[in-house]
């Protein structure tokens, strides 16, 4: 692109054209599915692509020029997704959400220039994929007890600890770290965001096998692992305002979380596989499959909705981004659900060396959204207190330090009083 702003309709046009000059079509009547764990193979073409977006403006479409982006709006994001749903394009799994959503968002909101002018660009180019070190064994829906510790040594700091859960971590070439430097203070108060080399001294990436088969996911462990003053994320010990703005955009906030178009079309992944067990005609078939259409439109609107709530406040609402998430975790299972109620037992099974059937995929995972980022049971917590401005739960250890609690934690013998 060769203006700093161009409307809605200009775009579109410009965008068809360099897409069919440029980009590989999709087969006929093939849909573009994101994979969960894509295989290297897939990830290293996905770098190419992703380079061919860069070089023509169309990665980071709403990320500033200043970091290599286009500085554009939304609805031009929007825009490109609508436009690019019938061509190949950069495939990075369940990581490539991450990145550009909750990692790239929470480091404009609080890296400093020098650091968005290093990271920023090579994220946007596909030279370097990044993942989250969060969660941890001891500490998933309490994240803010994580115990993974970096120790400052003159003008680097020691990390030492484990993560688990990461998505996409074999693939990274970089980690977003969240670790405690400062024992002494409340749990909140004490964590700060460092990068991460996932290949550097120490660090050892190991995939988790899941229900699927796949690899999504990893566990992680930080031996002595040095990263310098450089390379903090925003300010020391102040991490945790950088977790809550990750947390909004990995809870489904912002245009990153939103589905590409509104979903007109009559569920078409349930159409297809009514029709494929012969019962497209059978009206509890249908009535199943218009369940998931209703579900899909009312979740496509509420995210619209949030995303612009959330987009219009000077600071993050993790209330707010909670009624997506929970939307989502709610959902996700009936859908999955009504995908056997079409096709029966039929559903779970398929020819070796098939592609992996979405359906099958939907039901092993289906539990997955309401869990990961946040229990359903976090999300009315936080929706209760936050929004609505009910009463908190009570809290033994939020204004403790942090050290206390773990030894208070380790001494208990079961007693209360």
């Amino acid at each position: 692109m060769t203006v700093d702003t161009i409307g809605l309709d200009a775009f579109r046009r410009e965008v068809r054209e360099w897409l069919a000059a440029n980009m590989e079509p999709l087969p006929p009547g093939a849909a573009r599915m994101a994979m969960e764990d894509p295989p290297p193979e897939l990830v290293a073409r996905s770098r190419v692509l992703q380079r061919r977006l860069f070089d023509a403006g169309y990665a980071g479409i709403t990320y500033p020029k200043a970091y290599g982006g286009a500085g554009l709006s939304d609805a031009h994001e929007r825009v490109f997704r609508e436009e690019s749903r019938a061509f190949v394009m950069p495939d990075f799994g369940g990581a490539g959400h991450v990145m550009f959503g909750p990692i790239g968002r929470s480091m404009l909101a609080h890296a400093s220039p020098e650091f968005l002018e290093r990271h920023i660009p090579p994220i946007l180019s596909g030279e370097a994929l990044w993942c989250q070190f969060y969660s941890e064994p001891e500490a998933g829906s309490d994240l803010a007890g994580i115990r993974t510790t970096a120790t400052r040594d003159g003008e680097h700091w020691v990390i030492k600890g484990s993560k688990i859960w990461s998505t996409g971590a074999h693939h990274a070439d970089w980690a977003m770290c969240l670790a405690r430097t400062d024992w002494d203070v409340p749990k909140h108060r004490g964590l700060t965001w460092f990068a991460v080399p996932t290949r550097a001294p120490g660090v050892t990436v190991r995939p988790i096998r899941q229900i699927n088969g796949g690899t999504g996911f990893c566990e992680e462990f930080l031996d002595d692992v040095i990263v310098p003053d450089a390379d903090i994320i925003g300010e020391v010990n102040a991490g945790w305002a950088v977790a809550q703005t990750m947390l909004v955009y990995e809870r489904g906030a912002g245009e990153s979380g939103t589905r590409p178009s509104e979903p007109r079309a009559l569920a078409p992944d349930l159409v297809a596989l009514a029709r494929k067990v012969g019962r497209a005609d059978d009206p509890v078939a249908r009535q199943l499959i218009a369940r998931a259409h209703i579900n899909d439109f009312a979740q496509y609107h509420l995210g619209r909705r949030l995303s612009a709530r959330i987009s219009s406040s000077a600071t993050p609402q993790p209330g707010l981004a909670s009624y997506g998430k929970l939307a989502g975790g709610t959902l996700a299972p009936i859908r999955a659900r009504i995908a056997v109620e079409i096709a029966g037992a039929d559903v779970l099974l398929w020819e070796d060396g098939s592609d992996e059937p979405p359906a099958a995929t939907g039901y092993l995972n289906g539990r997955m959204g309401s869990i990961a980022a946040g229990t359903n049971e976090m999300m009315r917590n936080g929706i209760s207190e936050r929004v609505l401005g009910l009463p908190r739960e009570p809290s033994f250890d939020s204004n403790k330090p942090f050290s206390e609690v773990v030894r208070s934690a380790r001494d208990w013998d079961g007693r209360v009083g």
